[in-house]
């Protein structure tokens, strides 16, 4: 069994976990002790999951649930910028690497031998369809009115 702190997907949910940190100090006091500290918990809960499914002997059950936490963690991040109180770069910063992280999880679940995907598409692509139809709206609603009829 390979060390935990060896292993990327740890390495990859410690740097979000640093880089969480710096950019939910400058967070709204309203919003710092609510969804700031949710994000930084689950991330903390997502290191010690981690440590868990690589010493487990049945490491598929605790993927799935590294998984479902990486979901989470992505929702309340489009959240926070969403509501304005995540800056963009921060928020662009923090969704490329949880996109990676969202992609090592299913890699590991499938690798362990339960990952079936059951859409075909896996958890990673369904978010990132997700975020290409947030985008061509969020395009459409600031493109003039002449311009969406060309």
């Amino acid at each position: 069994m390979a060390q935990y702190q060896h292993l990327p997907i740890y390495k990859q949910t410690y740097d979000i976990l640093l880089r969480t940190m710096s950019a939910t100090k400058d967070f709204p006091r309203e919003y710092k002790y609510t969804l700031g500290q949710k994000i930084k918990d689950e991330l903390i809960e997502l290191v010690v999951m981690i440590y868990r499914a690589n010493s487990a002997t049945d490491k598929a059950r605790h993927i799935e649930s590294i998984v479902e936490r990486v979901q989470a963690i992505q929702l309340m991040l489009r959240l926070s910028h969403d509501m304005k109180i995540l800056s963009r770069r921060h928020y662009a910063a923090l969704s490329e690497m949880t996109d990676s992280l969202a992609k090592q999880a299913q890699g590991w679940l499938r690798s362990s031998g339960k990952g079936e995907d059951r859409t075909g598409l896996g958890c990673h692509d369904l978010w990132g369809l997700t975020r290409r139809a947030y985008s061509s709206r969020m395009a459409a609603v600031s493109m003039p009115m002449n311009a969406s009829r060309l």
